[in-house]
């Protein structure tokens, strides 16, 4: 398990985490308002794999994610207010308001493209690994995606294309077990397989662990990168979390029955930010400097939200911009 080397780096770690989650608290508190218009795929329970990879991969890295990409834009960025402002469909927003929550991107940070089209952005990233391979660097190219991308032909050609030309891409299969509200029993044709054993006849490293522990997810990335920046090759980290919110919006939909409702015990034991606090005080950090942490990022997201609301919104010359004609 990854161990971070001073208190600075592991109350980093906290920071990034705390920022995804009080963020989203943040929306599930607002969005009621009706003053955000974008449909929002939260990643309350996602903290831990959206944290442990920014936290590990290289600066150089190209990043590429999916609809549920709150946690992975905040992890990388650190920044609101763009944030928030592409939420309230204001200029100030990542794409000027015109792309909305699932549509995140911040290429200098590295984070190329997210995309609600299901499954999209995995060839883009093996597009990247195949340019930093032509250029002849040792860059990296990362995508994020669900368990439902797995049943997509994009995801089993990119992988295929990946593997054949010995590209350096990590591919991080976010695995929830649920696609929208169904299991992936359901869905998938190699029953009594799991997605680490589908994917393993190809010629890739595959490794599967355990999503809501951020320091596991932080070593497992680290391995995989370090290897494959030694000797060319794709790795797909399959990594399981669990879903805390329905599939789309603020609400919980345990009562509507298609999922067990999870004891609170359970809740907890799948919580990567609760996981983390214990660990932090194991290392005698207190709470108070968890509290502060925790304060500092209130004072962020609210001052981003005042920030959002006061902005304009794109005016009906910006319709154009940005668009390829």
């Amino acid at each position: 398990m990854y161990t971070p080397n001073t208190d600075e780096e592991a109350l980093e770690i906290y920071r990034k985490l705390s920022l995804i989650r009080q963020s989203q608290n943040a929306i599930i508190r607002e969005y009621h308002k009706d003053e955000m218009k974008t449909p929002v795929h939260l990643g309350i329970g996602l903290e831990g794999i959206s944290v442990g990879v920014a936290h590990c991969i290289p600066s150089t890295a190209k990043s590429f994610g999916q609809l549920r990409n709150h946690g992975q834009y905040l992890a990388i960025t650190g920044e609101t207010d763009r944030f928030f402002g592409e939420l309230y469909g204001k200029v100030t927003g990542t794409s000027s308001g015109k792309g909305g929550s699932m549509h995140l991107s911040a290429p200098e940070d590295g984070l190329i493209s997210t995309s609600g089209i299901v499954g999209s952005t995995v060839s883009l990233a093996v597009g990247a690994a195949f340019a930093a391979k032509y250029r002849g660097t040792d860059d990296i190219a990362v995508v994020m995606f669900g368990d439902g991308v797995v049943e997509e032909g994009e995801f089993w050609e990119s992988l295929n294309f990946a593997c054949l030309h010995q590209l350096r891409v990590l591919f991080i299969c976010e695995d929830n077990n649920i696609a929208i509200h169904t299991s992936g029993e359901d869905r998938r044709g190699y029953r009594g397989k799991s997605i680490s054993a589908a994917v393993s006849g190809f010629d890739c490293d595959v490794t599967q662990g355990d999503g809501t522990n951020v320091l596991v997810v932080a070593e497992m990335v680290s391995n995989a990168v370090n290897k494959m920046i030694e000797t060319p090759k794709p790795a797909v980290l399959h990594l399981t979390w669990m879903r805390a919110l329905e599939h789309v919006g603020p609400n919980t939909d345990f009562h509507i029955g298609y999922r067990a409702q999870p004891t609170e015990e359970e809740l907890l034991e799948a919580d990567p930010v609760h996981k983390y606090e214990k660990y932090l005080l194991t290392r005698e950090i207190t709470h108070e400097q968890l509290e502060k942490v925790r304060r500092e990022l209130d004072e962020q997201i609210e001052k981003s939200i005042e920030s959002a609301r006061s902005a304009p919104f794109p005016t009906e010359a910006d319709l154009l911009k940005g668009v390829l004609n």
